[in-house]
């Protein structure tokens, strides 16, 4: 760890969560999957596209709202996730919900039980941040996808690890470098988490030598006007999510 690991403080509010901790507190009973906090959800959709009858792999589903997003569009969701609190938060939603889910506890570069070339879309939210070899996990979403499909990430941006908020400052101040390889840690409403920072260039990198064609790259600029419990004032500065989407290449 660096000298100053934490993206948020002792005393913060229930009410106010670190960015890093996205999804975590993100609201269910949306039919919108969310790739970040304050974002155009609805302009982002076009990358995720139709999902009914689909299979989709929810990689990394946190407590469940893009996996009952995408179960109540009539996707066939398979979710995975490694915390055993998290997953037992999301199978409860998926119940209060009412959609059918297939749940996995599992390391997410883990994908054994998934047969190859079987899945049409796979989803991971702000969950590879907690992940810091992704060349592992791309090997295997490259195994299970069909050729074509796509696999749609999102990530803090790099930008916002390198930035503290600081409410008594007129701006948010630099804590760390572009390129220091120590991961955050963050702790919000009894959950907590790593974030490895993946800079663009080697999520970039890593995706095309795992056999993908990145066919998007966005630095989504937040809604004016909407404020959730991960809202900060750096995204005025910096944009608070990477959204990556590439696709299988060969078989």
């Amino acid at each position: 760890m660096g000298a100053r690991p934490a993206l948020v403080r002792d005393d913060s509010s229930p009410h106010r969560l670190p960015a890093a901790s996205f999804p975590h507190g993100a609201e269910n009973g949306r039919d919108r999957v969310r790739l970040g906090p304050d974002l155009d959800d609805d302009a982002l959709d076009r990358l995720i596209g139709p999902v009914d009858g689909k299979r989709v792999l929810d990689l990394g589903c946190g407590a469940g709202a893009a996996t009952i997003a995408l179960a109540r569009r009539g996707a066939r969701v398979t979710a995975v996730e490694a915390s055993t609190t998290r997953l037992a938060q999301a199978r409860a939603a998926a119940e209060v919900a009412e959609v059918r889910v297939e749940f996995h506890h599992s390391d997410l570069a883990d994908l054994a039980f998934v047969r190859a070339d079987t899945v049409d879309l796979v989803l991971a939210v702000y969950s590879l941040a907690g992940v810091q070899d992704l060349s592992r996990v791309f090997r295997q979403v490259h195994r299970v996808l069909t050729p074509g499909s796509a696999l749609l990430l999102s990530l803090p941006h790099p930008f916002t690890t390198m930035l503290e908020d600081d409410a008594d400052q007129p701006s948010p101040y630099l804590t760390r470098t572009a390129w220091s390889a120590s991961p955050l840690a963050w702790r919000a409403a009894g959950d907590e988490g790593v974030t490895h920072v993946h800079q663009i260039g080697d999520v970039f990198t890593t995706l095309s030598r795992s056999n993908f064609a990145v066919d998007a790259l966005l630095e989504p600029e937040p809604v004016d006007g909407i404020s959730g419990i991960h809202t900060s004032t750096m995204v005025e500065w910096v944009p608070p999510t990477l959204v990556v989407r590439a696709r299988k290449l060969g078989i």
